[in-house]
């Protein structure tokens, strides 16, 4: 084998189609855009038009609303927790907290702080500290014997 031998397999380059080059090319005159009309010209881009029935996104009703002031939690499963513990990622003996879960690569990034889910089983004594923190979590950690402490919102702590 020579280097300037070297090939793709058969069909696995596919020539471009090169649009407007003349009629023998089958994609000549119009290009594949059909006969005038607005598409036919460039710029335009008609999306959710519907040929002037009311379009989907009218016909439908609106409902709800986001609320831009809502708390984002970064959810974080007991099960995780134990594999950072089992992997000596995260140090059992010390407080875990979003800080911790960071340096230790649990999570990307602390956002509004973390919520705790029951997901997994948790053999560690640990002491986390949390935003939020499911019923069954509390109550797995606890038969574990470590301790959860929920934190208060900071927007909540600054106006008191």
């Amino acid at each position: 084998m020579k280097l300037n031998e070297i090939t793709d397999n058969e069909g696995a380059l596919k020539r471009r189609k090169r649009v407007g080059r003349g009629i023998g090319s089958g994609t000549g005159k119009t290009g594949g855009r059909g006969v005038k009309g607005q598409k036919a010209r460039s710029g335009v881009a008609v999306n959710g038009f519907e040929g002037g029935q009311m379009p989907i996104y009218r016909r439908l009703p609106k409902r709800g609303f986001n609320n831009i002031f809502r708390a984002d939690y970064v959810v974080v499963s007991l099960g995780r927790i134990q594999a950072a513990i089992d992997a000596k990622k995260l140090d059992g003996k010390k407080t875990v907290d979003a800080a911790a879960l960071k340096a230790a690569g649990v999570i990307r990034r602390e956002k509004d702080g973390i919520r705790i889910m029951s997901d997994g089983d948790l053999k560690a004594k640990v002491a986390i500290e949390a935003m939020g923190a499911s019923k069954a979590a509390v109550e797995k950690i606890e038969k574990a014997g470590g301790s959860v402490k929920l934190l208060a919102p900071a927007a909540a702590a600054a106006s008191e």
